[in-house]
């Protein structure tokens, strides 16, 4: 195995591994391209210098909850789905509250879930999640009949792009963003009542 020669080798070396992987991979596995260990603070010193490196460009390099990846820039998104021959899935109302109680609530049960939606909870909508891996069982209430306890997993956070629960937007924009939704929809509804 060849050792880089200078900075700039070392750090062609972790662009080419995360441009050829298929997953993100943390500063430990990165370290492991190299016979001498550069070290943690070696390897995130040069992706941070590869983070500078990539600006301006349509791809970037993040970190998120599994490592270290190259993804398209959001505003680049757009260009590429019109390539995209399959649609990307859709999600109902409640598959998707489901999802954000779990995330901003958990461990979470069944039942804890259905008092805070105040609607019973379909076991296909907790099999949808479970299916894409974004939520898991990680654990057992200790009451009577030993409810599951639901989380978010890695998974998740991979595909939101986030290193931690603690990026998720806060409760209140969430809130301000549904109103704005839903206060032309109330208008709609009843401006069609009244021509009826």
């Amino acid at each position: 195995m060849l050792q880089p020669d200078s900075t700039e080798e070392f750090k062609r070396v972790l662009e080419t591994a995360l441009l050829a992987a298929a997953a993100p991979l943390p500063v430990g596995e990165l370290r492991r391209l190299f016979e001498d260990d550069p070290g943690p603070e070696a390897v995130r010193s040069a992706l941070a210098e590869l983070v500078d490196d990539w600006q301006g460009r349509g791809v970037e390099l993040v970190q998120t909850a599994g490592g270290w990846r190259f993804q398209t820039r959001l505003e680049y998104q757009v260009y590429l789905d019109r390539l995209k021959q399959e649609r990307p899935p859709k999600y109902s109302r409640a598959v998707l509250e489901t999802l954000a109680i779990i995330a901003y609530r958990q461990p979470v049960t069944r039942g804890d879930i259905e008092d805070i939606r105040g609607v019973v909870v379909s076991t296909n909508v907790l099999k949808t999640l479970e299916s894409r891996g974004w939520v898991d069982v990680v654990g057992y209430r200790d009451t009577p009949g030993r409810p599951g306890l639901y989380a978010t997993t890695r998974k998740f956070l991979e595909d939101l792009g986030l290193r931690s629960l603690t990026e998720l937007p806060p409760l209140t924009e969430i809130e301000r963003i549904m109103d704005l939704v839903e206060v032309p929809v109330l208008a709609q509804e009843v401006h069609q009542e009244t021509m009826t």
